[in-house]
């Protein structure tokens, strides 16, 4: 009869180690990977931006003012060629409307108004129809307009840009 070689059943079999390879790929790696998807939640949805809470601080209070806004009309839509970007030549006929806090500070707008339709017709000339395309594009779009508006009528404090029509081809 042939012997064979058998372990003896009160030696336990030996535990193997964890491999450097499998330590990092089992371990270290996904507790790496929790702490910075946790990190990242933190950042970006439960941390306030301050930019937003300086923003909040900076809007004026609507019910605390007792004059309504005064609304300044562009004295004829704003016509632009938009940047190229096939054959064909989009464009876009945009008419707004200025809001400032009083009928004072409209008077002092319509003599600083051809610095802000120059803002403007720059600005526009730059964009893209793509860059027009759905609610953010828009919303983009008035707060660039807004903001060189602001820049343009200094020390006039133009509060809202407002679209009364929009036509983009």
């Amino acid at each position: 009869m042939a012997a064979v070689d058998e372990a003896p059943a009160s030696e336990a079999p030996k535990k193997k180690k964890f491999s450097g390879k499998k330590l990092v790929l089992f371990i270290i790696l996904p507790v790496l990977l929790l702490g910075g998807g946790g990190a990242a939640a933190y950042f970006l949805l439960l941390k306030k931006d301050p930019a937003v809470e300086e923003h909040a601080a900076d809007a004026p209070d609507e019910h605390a003012a007792d004059e309504p806004q005064v609304y300044v009309s562009l004295e004829k839509p704003l016509q632009v060629n938009l940047v190229a970007t096939g054959k064909r030549m989009p464009y876009l006929n945009l008419d707004l409307w200025l809001a400032v806090k009083n009928e004072e500070d409209a008077k002092k707008l319509e003599g600083v108004m051809p610095k802000v339709i120059d803002q403007f017709q720059v600005y526009l000339r730059s964009l893209r129809i793509d860059d027009l395309q759905g609610a953010d594009g828009v919303q983009r779009m008035r707060d660039e307009l807004l903001m060189r508006a602001k820049a343009a009528a200094k020390p006039i404090e133009v509060e809202d840009v407002l679209i009364k029509s929009m036509l983009a081809q």
